[in-house]
């Protein structure tokens, strides 16, 4: 009876000595491993923030002083109105030849707003040409976007509809495919309109001037206007942010270096600035910052005019944020890595535009904006929670991120008491743009993956309450499993540091983990049918 006793109580003692074991070999780990990697990862973040705080706060001086005491573009350019020659034989041929360029991928909603605005704009009708790129794949789409064509062609207006056999190069390669038609050949300047952006009529009077008299300049860059910014909280969320990105980044390189990344559409180049350049290229998913930045290698200088501003259309459809996202984050990550030494050996300009395109332009703004904004913010601080021997200083969690917040507030003063859902749904985004930033700097898979923007012109505000209801169901649709897991983690760890915390960090992290978990479950943008 002893002997079997003895037998019973043996195993849970050496079960007692293996936990205990684990327990301490876990104990060692964490000391000798987890807290010192922690710590440097953390003081790698920091050092990211830092860098950010420093050209955030330079981009928002320059603006502010110029604003105060710098001079408008057309004081710094000459600009002077074209005007009518009275001489019958000269006629209108003191305005330069353009050409109109809108480039266009199954535009069912939007695709009359489009061409219609081209076609209104106020120029000599036999000085510009409008050329609509079609590379619609539905054949009820490309027949609409043709008839509206001919539609405009028997009122006179100068108009070509292009279509190609494939879409290699997509938007790059149908721009590309527009310039050797022999008319686009004789113009003097390219204007390009994507398919949802309305210019308003007096667009090349107040631009081509610009390039006309000063021969230095081969890009003028008009602001975006959002037609759609009220309907959704997601929409004003995307405005702030390129409201930003205009009023301070766009305004900032313009006014120290001439120059700044091209955004693809209302915009007007000179042609032989682009032919220079070597032309649209599909490299990466980013044609138009890549145009941009071997443009500016060419010695060319850019004007960007924050006073003109263009309408269009933000994304209001979450996926289809997501992909754009994706677009935008991964391109410029892949074209500083394909430029980066082409940059650093380039001999025609200075090398303190070179440091200000690969350290400003392309490390801080393109990559670590991306990254610090995820890893600090959702990984570092949440961490620290559950290793409370790593500590965050004060200046990393509360005042260098409050006045990054601030200067991308003021850009957009009416949405100013949104300032905290801004912050957790761009932290959200942050984990998108991270990991296509990695995507796009390896060169991994997606890394040239291009899906259309969808737009709905005022499709979205005529959809039924019925199919709206219908698309929820699905739920490869609706879900978005990635969102969903980074937000239940977010929720442990605000619970955690409930329960066990003393620095308040669980305010902050379940705010963080309900917009996760709400974006995750698609309660985020508008619902529209396809159908």
């Amino acid at each position: 009876m002893e002997n079997s006793s003895t037998m019973r109580i043996l195993p849970e003692l050496l079960a007692g000595d293996i936990g205990g074991q684990v327990i301490l070999i876990l104990g060692q780990v964490k000391v000798w491993l987890v807290v010192p990697f922690l710590r440097i990862f953390m003081y790698i973040n920091l050092a990211m923030s830092l860098m950010l705080f420093i050209e955030k706060v330079h981009m928002a001086l320059v603006v502010a002083i110029n604003k105060l005491f710098g001079k408008k573009p057309e004081q710094r350019y000459k600009w002077e109105p074209f005007e009518k020659d009275d001489d019958v034989e000269l006629g209108s041929s003191v305005y330069p030849m353009v050409l109109v360029q809108v480039p266009m991928f199954n535009e069912r909603d939007v695709y009359e707003l489009s061409i219609g605005a081209a076609c209104r704009l106020s120029w000599p009708s036999d000085r510009i040409v409008i050329q609509v790129l079609d590379d619609s794949t539905d054949p009820t789409i490309k027949g609409m976007v043709q008839l509206e064509c001919q539609s405009w062609a028997s009122k006179g207006i100068n108009i070509h509809y292009q279509v190609r056999d494939n879409r290699k190069g997509y938007k790059a390669g149908a721009l590309k495919e527009g310039l050797k038609h022999h008319y686009a050949k004789e113009c003097e300047y390219v204007v390009i309109f994507d398919a949802d952006f309305q210019p308003e009529p007096d667009f090349l009077t107040q631009t081509i001037p610009f390039l006309h008299h000063n021969p230095e300049l081969g890009l003028v860059q008009a602001r975006w206007k959002f037609v759609n910014a009220n309907d959704c909280l997601m929409t004003r969320m995307q405005e702030m942010s390129l409201n930003y990105h205009f009023k301070v980044e766009q305004e900032s390189g313009s006014i120290t270096y001439a120059f700044f990344g091209f955004n693809g559409t209302a915009g007007v180049w000179r042609m032989a600035a682009l032919d220079e350049a070597g032309g649209w290229k599909d490299r990466t998913t980013v044609e138009d910052m890549d145009l941009a930045v071997r443009a500016s290698l060419k010695g060319c200088k850019f004007l960007y005019i924050d006073s003109l501003m263009v309408k269009n259309e933000l994304p209001s459809v979450f996926k289809a944020y997501r992909y754009q996202q994706h677009r935008w984050s991964c391109g410029p990550a892949n074209l500083f890595r394909k430029m980066f030494f082409e940059i650093l050996t380039n001999k025609k300009v200075t090398w303190w535009k070179k440091l200000y395109v690969l350290y400003s332009f392309f490390f801080v703004r393109k990559v670590v904006a991306h990254i610090v904004t995820f890893t600090l913010y959702c990984v570092v601080i949440p961490a620290t929670v559950l290793i409370p021997e790593v500590v965050v200083p004060r200046w990393g969690t509360i005042y260098i991120p409050t006045i990054i917040t601030l200067l991308n507030a003021v850009a957009t003063p009416r949405s100013f008491y949104l300032v905290v859902f801004w912050i957790v749904y761009e932290n959200v985004m942050s984990l998108h743009r991270t990991k296509a930033t990695f995507i796009g700097l390896f060169e991994t898979q997606r890394v040239n993956e291009w899906v259309v923007t969808e737009k709905h012109g005022d499709a979205s505000k005529v959809k039924s309450s019925t199919q709206q209801s219908q698309s929820r169901f699905i739920i490869s649709e609706r879900f978005f499993m990635l969102e969903l897991c980074v937000g239940i983690v977010l929720f442990g760890c605000a619970c955690y540091d409930l329960a066990y915390g003393k620095y308040y960090y669980y305010i902050y992290i379940y705010l963080q983990a309900i917009a996760f978990i709400t974006m995750g479950c698609g309660y985020i943008g508008t619902q529209v049918s396809d159908t």
